[in-house]
């Protein structure tokens, strides 16, 4: 028997499972079991469950079949527990280190009470904890255990399951178990202060409460109104326990303090519902109501307004109190432009019109031109649902990279303002304007660009180099507008949910920008290698470093010029600077000497795909470009000379040295080294590349854009509603490399090499 059943309700939380079942298996008291109770979660969280119990017999999991809330799912984990004591604990929350340690200890010292209660933490967006302000309750002072009638104070505490440890046997007396719907821990937890023999506490942070936006405490649903049945069952407990009934007059003003704060937060009972909210409230007042000591003057006006269902006063009040209070502390604002001024009132009455179903709108990285995963959706959308008409966002030096027959749009102009308050579908790879407002009727797709390598989102608070002053507010904002996200595999679905956190739907179709590796022809990539200038026969290298946050110019760790006279002249690099800056590389200029005319700068070239189509293999370091070259299965080579920086500086999800592409090189001159042997292009190479691939390709079979606007556009959801299936990896046939078709043989086995010693480093 364990001393402890740590129990985990589990659904749509997969991002942050790991980081949960992790806090609690790695405590330094093991003597515990976690039962797991998959609550029929729509997503990877019951794989997840199962990875940790194949590996670590502590773990049971249970899955339920049918999703039936917290309540149920918590008294599915209490049916399984043998432990001794019963710890709930959210699947997006954690435990603290040594809080297990902790608990036993205080437990031991109390003589073992029936409820222990200890102390939490708010852990918000920021990542920054908070300890919760109701602490004088928790106190060690006074003797311990105690009942509650010795320290009535305890009832300030937040009332929840998972800041309690209860004896099993305990709960089992009293025939305590959680209700369905929302606000379920009113009527368990307060049962469990007025029915136990002996309580102690904790004054320790043991459990770090996430503040995510998506929760059900920040999401407007009906299901709020949950909390008059749950207090309708807790007064029905006292009713069933006479002798209780002292604790009646607490418990009601308890109750007024709920269904007003519940009433008035904003987020969460819909505009719909308001009315029946405070006339069910005054209808629970009525009910409820028993007379006690006589409250501050502040309470008693709160608890009347509750009590007479006056609302709009009570939102009145609180209004007035944060604009005084934003009041004292705020500046004069800057006077907008008359310009934008008139373009926002022209959007305004645009918002105010119907949204149009058979318009879309796309853009990408800030107006740059069209390319990346909204170009090939919006390419989808004419072929696929050409019903919908399609417009562009470009800024006036990239309109020419627009297709004909797609509506072109300015940025900051009157038709770029309708155009995103009526249009039905808005795609983008970035954010819109921060001043969108994003309508119930729209559907936005935000398609991210890549798989991250790099920390992103609300990781980068820890690194504020690579932040620079990122407003990490205003990116919640952002996110909250989202519908869909697309992902291309596990990795950047839990990266995506866990550091864009918020209500949207992550589609893993794979990403649309990679479909063209799978359709181009041999003929395609012959004719971009001749727009290129690419001469016939040569191995095109595409050299495509990634930004560098620590570095004030991005000068390439790469001499190109001293890589291709030891390469020999069969050699050409395409050299292509990373999209934040508007020049080429600074070693990507015209050479002379022995390498001279063989370094092409392509970092105009509006679409990089087109620059992987025309190469043979790619030379990085830490871009994101080596996730979608892997598709194209030729060889990949990784620079990592300054690994050490960039991950202090940018931070990284794992270390892609041990599990590589291909070959790595730590230096430049084993770059030229490895190039010149057989090696990086070589089985083991492969071998790499293919376990790669399988790991961060799993959807990328041409077919991602079609499956995004048939679920999006055409509701198709599966197979048996005409979405495509994926074509696994070992059956694809990508776009073969010119130097692999080249009069049917490789080119690449033709370079001569140069003579001398030759290095070459595979990864560890």
């Amino acid at each position: 028997m364990p001393r402890f059943s740590v129990i985990v309700p589990v659904h749509r939380v997969q991002a942050y499972l790991h980081q949960c079942l992790e806090s609690v298996l790695t405590q330094s008291f093991t003597d515990l079991e976690l039962i797991a109770v998959d609550d029929r979660s729509p997503d990877a969280c019951g794989a997840v469950l199962d990875e940790f119990a194949a590996r670590d017999p502590r773990v049971r999991v249970v899955h339920l079949p049918v999703n039936g809330g917290l309540g149920p799912a918590r008294n599915a984990g209490t049916a399984e527990a043998t432990g001794d004591y019963l710890i709930y604990l959210d699947g997006d929350d954690t435990l603290a280190p040594g809080t297990l340690r902790s608990i036993a200890d205080r437990l031991t010292a109390t003589g073992d009470p029936e409820v222990l209660v200890y102390g939490f933490a708010r852990a918000d967006w920021t990542g920054r904890a908070v300890p919760d302000e109701v602490r004088a309750p928790l106190a060690h002072d006074g003797p311990a255990p105690f009942r509650l009638a010795d320290r009535p104070e305890l009832l300030r505490v937040l009332m929840v399951a998972w800041n309690k440890a209860c004896r099993r046997d305990f709960v089992a007396r009293e025939g305590l178990s959680f209700p369905a719907g929302y606000y379920e821990d009113t009527p368990w937890t307060y049962p469990v202060l007025l029915t136990a023999r002996s309580i102690a506490t904790l004054d320790r942070v043991c459990v770090h409460y996430r503040q995510r936006p998506g929760s059900i405490l920040g999401t407007a649903d009906r299901r709020h109104l949950d909390v008059f049945d749950q207090y309708d069952r807790l007064f029905a407990f006292l009713d069933r326990r006479p002798e209780l009934d002292c604790w009646r007059p607490a418990l009601y003003r308890r109750m007024v303090d709920h269904l007003g704060t519940v009433g008035t937060r904003p987020g969460r009972v819909p505009r719909g519902c308001r009315r029946e909210f405070w006339r069910r409230a005054r209808a629970h007042c009525r009910r409820h109501r028993a007379p006690g000591p006589r409250p501050a003057a502040r309470t008693r006006l709160r608890h009347a307004l509750v009590r007479l269902g006056l609302h709009r006063t009570f939102r009145a009040l609180l209004r007035a109190a944060a604009l005084r209070r934003r009041a004292a502390g705020a500046a004069t604002g800057v006077l907008r432009a008359l310009r934008a001024v008139l373009l926002q009132a022209h959007y305004r009455v645009q918002l105010c019109l119907p949204v149009r179903a058979d318009r879309a709108v796309f853009a990408a990285y800030w107006g740059r031109g069209y390319g990346c995963s909204p170009g090939a959706l919006e390419a989808a959308v004419r072929e696929v649902a050409p019903h919908i008409r399609t417009a562009w966002i470009a800024r006036p030096e990239h309109r020419d990279t627009v297709p004909a027959g797609v509506r072109r749009l300015t940025p900051g102009t009157a038709a770029y303002w309708t155009a995103l308050a009526r249009s039905k579908y808005l795609v983008n790879n970035v954010n819109f304007d921060r001043r969108l407002v994003k309508r119930p009727a729209q559907v936005f797709v935000q398609t991210q660009h890549g798989t991250p390598l790099k920390h992103m989102g609300l990781d980068l608070q820890e690194h504020p180099a690579a932040a620079r002053g990122m407003d990490f507010a205003e990116l919640l904002r952002n996110t909250a507008k989202w519908d869909y996200v697309l992902s291309g595999n596990r990795h950047t679905t839990l990266t995506w949910e866990r550091v864009y956190p918020g209500r949207y739907t992550t589609l893993e179709y794979g990403l649309p920008r990679n479909d063209v590796f799978q359709r181009a022809t041999p003929a395609d990539v012959a004719r971009l290698r001749a727009a290129l200038g690419v001469p016939e026969g040569a191995v095109a290298l595409l050299y495509a470093p990634t930004h560098r946050d620590h570095r004030r110019t991005q000068q390439p760790p790469l001499d190109l010029e001293r890589l291709l006279c030891r390469l020999g002249p069969r050699f050409v690099v395409l050299a292509r600077a990373h999209c934040f800056h508007d020049g080429p590389l600074d070693s990507a200029a015209p050479l002379t000497g022995e390498g001279g005319g063989r370094v092409i700068d392509v970092s105009g070239h509006p679409s990089v795909e087109e620059l992987c189509l025309a190469s043979d293999a790619l030379i990085t370091d830490y871009s994101s470009l080596m996730f979608d070259y892997a598709n194209l299965d030729r060889p990949i080579v990784l620079l990592t000379d300054d690994w050490a920086a960039y991950e202090a500086v940018r931070g990284v999800y794992f270390d892609v040295r041990e599990c590589p592409p291909g070959a790595v090189a730590h230096s430049a001159d084993e770059l030229a080294d490895l190039l010149s042997g057989e090696h990086w292009r070589g089985a083991d190479s492969a071998r790499l590349r293919a376990a790669f691939r399988e790991r961060f390709c799993p959807w990328d079979d041409g077919r991602a854009a079609e499956r995004v606007v048939r679920h999006v556009v055409l509701g198709q959801r599966d197979e048996a509603s005409g979405l495509p299936p994926v074509v696994p990896p070992g059956r694809r046939r990508p776009a073969p490399s010119r130097a692999a078709t080249a009069h049917g043989r490789s080119r690449l086995a033709t370079v001569p090499q140069p003579a001398g010693p030759q290095t070459v480093t595979e990864s560890r």
